[in-house]
């Protein structure tokens, strides 16, 4: 049957969201613009927050010596080999804090990335302390022209949790800046991890109300990874006790539970993450990919024949 999102997928997928809005595959591409992040300059903290290892997620062709351009030609190149399907491209600005520069950096930037005959449109990654009214009426005015998307960090909803993991912000700055985004109009993305230290099943069960209270487009969540040279993993050593690890097939049931609860407009654009074994301070998931996990979760839905926002229907039904 057809779900409200108009297809028969059991959670409101990214990639037939962006089949409805272009009508064709969409594939990112990478880059990194050379910003930089104030919870490592000092502005805010030293050493940014105690998980991140930044080039763990970056592909080898994103590099910020490179211009927008190059960067650009590069990445469509290595996903035209390896995705043929992919028509149009979105330039995905990863690294770091993608609005942490003088309005009129953002614009060159911008600019430069929307310029590109294959690009359709901008994802920009960046940190809810890190934007103000005068970039946001930017960015409104941009996806008046192109499609436009901001995605935040949260990644937690607990301000004990975000003090704990050196974030540099509390939940009601996340919230503010998610809602000065939507109010213009502009698509907004969040980040959220699932398995920080201190924070229960039935936490992160709990937070998907506070969650569904925001005017989000897109969702990401990833499983906690500990990477190596991380203060996070300096952490664990000192108190392993303070960290849970799920297996894959634990991982799903819990995420389950938290589709369940979802707004079924949310878009879901991720549910797990996957870095080189490489990086990792223990051993995780090994090589298992994203396109397995996806397989694995659809067929979990179907076995339990739950769905997307299931039980959040029934909670606003009986309001």
């Amino acid at each position: 049957m057809p779900y409200p999102w108009g297809d028969e997928r059991r959670f409101n997928s990214y990639a037939a969201y962006f089949k409805r809005t272009f009508g064709s595959r969409m594939q990112k591409v990478t880059i990194n613009a050379g910003f930089g992040c104030p919870n490592r300059d000092g502005s805010i903290s030293w050493g940014g927050c105690t998980f991140c290892r930044n080039d763990a997620f970056t592909p080898s062709y994103c590099q910020s010596h490179k211009s927008i351009t190059q960067q650009i030609e590069e990445g469509i190149e290595f996903h035209r080999r390896r995705y043929r399907t992919a028509q149009r491209y979105l330039a995905y600005f990863q690294s770091f804090s993608n609005t942490y520069a003088p309005l009129e950096q953002l614009k060159r930037c911008y600019d430069e990335a929307l310029a590109h005959p294959d690009v359709a449109g901008i994802v920009v990654g960046t940190r809810p302390d890190c934007v103000d009214e005068q970039k946001l009426d930017y960015f409104a005015e941009l996806s008046k022209q192109k499609y436009v998307i901001l995605e935040y960090g949260v990644e937690s909803c607990y301000d004990t949790t975000l003090r704990n993991i050196n974030r540099g912000h509390d939940f009601a700055i996340a919230e503010r800046a998610i809602k000065m985004t939507a109010e213009r109009g502009i698509h907004c993305g969040a980040h959220f991890i699932l398995g920080l230290p201190g924070e229960s099943e039935q936490m992160l069960v709990e937070q998907v109300e506070k969650i569904n209270s925001l005017p989000l487009t897109t969702i990401k969540f990833h499983q906690l990874q500990l990477f190596k040279d991380t203060p996070m993993a300096k952490e664990y050593d000192a108190h392993p006790e303070r960290f849970h690890f799920w297996s894959v097939d634990e991982y799903i049931d819990l995420f389950v539970e938290i589709v369940r609860r979802l707004r079924p407009d949310i878009v879901i654009e991720r549910f797990a993450g996957e870095a080189p074994p490489r990086y990792h301070h223990i051993e995780g998931w090994g090589l298992i990919r994203n396109e397995t996990l996806l397989m694995m979760l659809d067929k979990q839905l179907e076995l339990k024949d739950v769905y997307q926002g299931d039980i959040f229907n029934i909670f606003v039904a009986e309001k």
